[in-house]
């Protein structure tokens, strides 16, 4: 049975357009909707060439009626139906209540070694802490800020010279190559971590 994927962005959609090209042939899952909490976002845009129903929600009237906006989006995913909802650089925090309606379905990326550097600012943290590696993860999505179990990883040297910018430019490829491969395996019903290392 082909696992049928929501991806959740609200920028660029960069991650977005790697695991929505990496869904075909034998891959075990498919894209049936991009949805945003920005309306301009450019990745809906990148999404629609791609043939991938779209949808925005706008969070700003909602102001902090989050469970109001949440609501929004539930609606919307529970019409589309997928089986697996990845957040790729999705910039809304969801509420515990959420997050509990899709337990165990929905997939995260983000830009450092998780447990390491939770939230924001993750290249500039690393750099401060004087790593020597840096990476990105994917992980379960819990009630908890970037937690929940481990499915991936891809890890890199820091550099002498790197900057938060170059860190993050350097980090892109990798994002693309790990999410791809966490997410088949997982539509496979597999969740053994997927580590890479460059």
């Amino acid at each position: 049975m082909t696992k049928r994927v929501a991806i959740l962005i609200s920028g660029g959609g960069s991650n977005m357009v790697a695991l929505a090209q990496s869904m075909c042939g034998d891959h075990p899952a498919r894209p049936v909707l991009v949805l945003s909490n920005d309306p301009l976002a450019a990745g809906l845009a990148k999404a629609r060439a791609l043939n991938i129903p779209t949808c925005a929600i706008d969070h700003k009237p909602y102001g902090k009626d989050r469970a109001g906006f949440e609501a929004a989006l539930q609606q919307t995913l529970e019409t589309a139906q997928p089986d697996i909802i990845c957040l790729a650089g999705f910039m809304r925090i969801l509420t515990p209540e959420f997050t509990a309606k899709w337990e165990g379905r929905m997939l995260n990326i983000h830009p450092s070694l998780l447990p390491k550097y939770k939230g924001l600012h993750t290249h500039t943290r690393a750099l401060e802490a004087g790593d020597t590696a840096h990476g990105c993860t994917v992980h379960e999505v819990t009630a908890a800020l970037d937690d929940g179990p481990i499915l991936g990883q891809a890890r890199m040297k820091v550099r002498a010279d790197d900057t938060p910018d170059t860190l993050a430019a350097r980090l892109l490829p990798l994002e693309h190559a790990l999410y791809p491969a966490v997410l088949r395996r997982f539509a496979a019903g597999d969740r053994t971590p997927v580590m890479l290392d460059r």
